[in-house]
């Protein structure tokens, strides 16, 4: 891949079947946590949904998802998936641009491998979006990965230290972080879920 800021690039590895960062499925920590009584239903926004698989299994348990994706075939991938029984806001968007009447809209933030696909060199603009399109007191859920020191990218690595400080000095506060033990065995070594809740300030 050539520059991760082009969502041509992206195209490319849906259009030739080389997404091997998809499951086929949602991942079972996020579908643990949908089912569980942990978090009251509300307005959720998953940020690089590929096919929509997170984004489906949480709207079917009552959240009113929007889900977005910079890439035109991962769009018309989640739209081609669409369950009339778990209903999407699929967007078409660049998480960079977000228009600004969403600001503030939404209680939860869903984050799991967007993070480590941006150039590292705009993390603090991702943190900055976060911040933007969340409520005061709402909730970013970050499964994060790959916490390690991999050359490269994408995946790009990073440190729990730098994930902290990004959101802690824009005014978040940690609520938990935990290594699920249903995450998938390959990921297992080098991912953990943080909530992070914002304060407001």
């Amino acid at each position: 891949m050539t520059n991760v800021n082009h969502a041509s690039n992206w195209d490319l590895y849906y259009k030739n079947n080389q997404d091997g960062w998809d499951l086929g499925g949602a991942i079972p920590v996020f579908k643990r946590l949908a089912s569980s009584a942990r978090f009251t239903p509300g307005r959720m926004l998953v940020l690089g949904a590929g096919r929509g698989y997170d984004a489906r299994e949480f709207s079917r348990h009552g959240f009113q998802v929007t889900a977005v994706d910079f890439a035109s075939n991962a769009v018309h991938e989640m739209k081609r998936l669409a369950e009339p029984d778990a209903p999407v806001n699929i967007m078409l968007q660049d998480i960079f641009t977000f228009p600004n009447t969403y600001d503030e809209t939404f209680d939860y933030v869903l984050e799991y491998i967007c993070f480590c696909a941006i150039d590292p060199d705009r993390r603090n603009e991702y943190a900055d979006a976060v911040k933007r399109l969340l409520k005061p007191n709402g909730l970013f859920i970050d499964l994060a990965y790959p916490l390690d020191k991999r050359p490269g990218g994408p995946p790009f690595g990073f440190s729990d230290e730098e994930l902290l400080g990004l959101f802690e000095k824009r005014g978040f506060k940690l609520l938990s972080r935990n290594k699920p033990v249903d995450s998938i065995k390959p990921r297992r070594h080098a991912e953990e879920l943080f909530i992070f809740q914002n304060t407001g300030q």
